[in-house]
């Protein structure tokens, strides 16, 4: 089905996929992602990605949200011209988070927009997880960012049952705390 797994990340934040990769006990994979001296942004895969699982660490934050927000929207197409059999998006952070909903007239929401440019610079095999605290952002996203909850790291606590071989009956786990879900974690333990 798939020849490989690539990792591969922008400038966002290459020490955390380099973790990821050291965890996964895989190289990171290759590639070049600059600007020009007229900020454009140019990416350049330097390896052979055809027919491989790729999955594009790129965090929605740091300096500049846009160039982060544009260097993985070019990746994504520089993965779909290489022949890359499955681009997977994953993204710790999802840039305006806050704007998920229409709270006032004549104001976008911008977290939807975002979401859209991301679908639509897609193939429709290809998918995307989102770590983020905001139930309402990701209530609010169309395909294909709304996925089971196994194609998605939220930040809501989750229970799940123990092993039989367990001696405690549940247990809990938070990813990626915030204020809000550190409350939570804390009065569902």
């Amino acid at each position: 089905m798939f020849r490989g797994l690539s990792v591969y990340t922008g400038n966002a934040h290459p020490a955390f996929a380099r973790d990821v990769c050291r965890q996964l006990e895989i190289p990171l994979g290759q590639a070049d992602v600059f600007k020009f001296a007229n900020d454009e942004i140019f990416v350049k895969i330097n390896e052979n990605a055809r027919e491989h699982d790729v999955f594009l660490i790129q965090s929605l934050v740091g300096p500049s949200v846009s160039d982060a927000i544009m260097e993985l929207l070019i990746m994504i197409d520089a993965f779909k011209r290489a022949s890359a059999g499955r681009i997977t998006a994953v993204m710790p952070q999802f840039a305006y988070g806050r704007s998920d909903k229409k709270d006032q007239p004549r104001v976008p929401i911008t977290a939807r927009l975002l979401a859209d440019l991301i679908s639509v610079a897609r193939v429709t095999s290809s998918r995307h997880g989102v770590c983020s605290s905001s139930t309402s952002a990701r209530s609010r996203q169309r395909s294909p960012m709304t996925r089971p909850s196994s194609s998605r790291i939220s930040g809501t606590p989750t229970r799940r049952a123990a092993s039989p071989s367990s001696s405690t009956s549940r247990s809990s786990s938070c990813r990626r705390p915030t204020v809000t879900t550190v409350v939570r974690a804390r009065s569902s333990a």
